[in-house]
């Protein structure tokens, strides 16, 4: 079972609550700390899955003072209470709390996979597209819709800094997109290494070692 370091589990929902409270002082969720309480266990839970499956971190321990690993708890919390309870409220907060920390856009409504990875959270955005296990996301890239079109992002997909996937995209499973690169409603072959091209085309080419082996114990 996941362990925070630092904080006991009650000490971690009343140091949530307290935050929540200092982003929002308007008085609205007073039963919070109640909520927040029943509801980390099952948080924790995924948040585990998720830590356990990085080489980088220890396994079965969670340090809220680690960028990263908070980030994710943040999402999977308000994610978990969204889908049992449906408050609204309590959930936008902590989805701005989130945006507030650390400089992402991950809204509480978005069914993220099991495993992923944040490479620096800032300036990262996430729209409501599909997205396979094994994500891996670098700062200041984006996925989002065109037209109402969302993407579709096969499992072990790697966006690295500064990269985009906008609109009706199906992308394959074990796709690497390079710095700077952007698909728009663009399929990828999966396996392979995106790059940019000429005339705002893009290029496949083999990827020579596969970044999961490096971050993912699978």
């Amino acid at each position: 079972m996941l362990k925070p370091l630092h904080l006991s589990r009650n000490e971690l929902s009343t140091y949530v609550a307290r935050q929540l409270a200092t982003f929002y002082p308007d008085g609205l969720d007073t039963d919070a700390p109640t909520v927040l309480a029943a509801h980390m266990d099952a948080a924790l839970a995924r948040l585990g899955r998720c830590i356990n499956e990085v080489r980088w971190w220890a396994p079965n321990e969670f340090d809220h003072l680690h960028s990263t690993q908070y980030t994710l708890f943040l999402y999977y919390l308000a994610n978990t209470i969204w889908k049992a309870t449906g408050n609204r409220t309590l959930c936008t907060k902590l989805f701005g709390l989130n945006k507030a920390l650390n400089g992402i856009d991950l809204f509480y409504e978005i069914e993220m996979p099991e495993v992923m990875f944040i490479g620096h959270s800032v300036g990262i955005v996430f729209a409501k597209a599909t997205y396979g296990n094994y994500l891996v996301v670098y700062q200041n890239s984006t996925v989002g819709k065109n037209h109402g079109a969302a993407p579709v992002l096969g499992e072990g997909v790697v966006m690295y800094a500064g990269t985009a996937i906008i609109g009706g995209c199906q992308v394959g499973e074990g796709t690497v997109l390079s710095q700077g690169t952007s698909l728009v409603n663009t399929a990828t072959p999966g396996h392979c290494t995106v790059y940019p091209g000429q005339s705002g085309q893009v290029v496949f080419k083999p990827t020579r070692r596969d970044p999961l082996q490096d971050i993912f114990r699978r």
